[in-house]
């Protein structure tokens, strides 16, 4: 199992930008693909961005498309978010999840190990 921990939330004026780092406990952190969530007061969680283990394959929600992007650093064991131009909307709670990168798709079907989230707060 795979343990992580995020960092980097804060609180930021819209159009400003923050960068989430997931830093990974693992020894097999290559066998994973990782995730990026969020989940905002009354709403559900939502699946932002997903990145393999190989870092070729990525995925974004639409409504981050050209704002939010994500990396890896393998030797780190970290992945990063770096949200641009953030808007209201994006205030939540994020999570990083990690599940075992065994397919074609940036996201695996199921991710086994969470992050205890950050809070990511926009303000106008």
């Amino acid at each position: 199992e795979v343990q992580l921990v995020e960092s980097g939330g804060g609180l930021v004026q819209a159009a400003g930008s923050l960068r989430l780092s997931c830093v990974a406990s693992a020894s097999t952190f290559e066998d994973y693909a990782i995730g990026w969530f969020r989940q905002a007061p009354g709403k559900e969680r939502e699946g932002v961005s997903c990145i393999k283990r190989s870092g070729d394959g990525i995925w974004y929600t639409n409504s981050v498309k050209g704002r939010f992007f994500i990396s890896s650093d393998s030797p780190k064991k970290t992945v990063y978010l770096q949200m641009n131009n953030l808007r209201l909307e994006d205030t939540a709670i994020y999570y990083c999840a990690a599940g075992l990168d065994r397919g074609v798709l940036p996201c695996p079907p199921k991710f086994d190990s969470w992050g205890q989230g950050t809070q990511v707060t926009v303000t106008s």
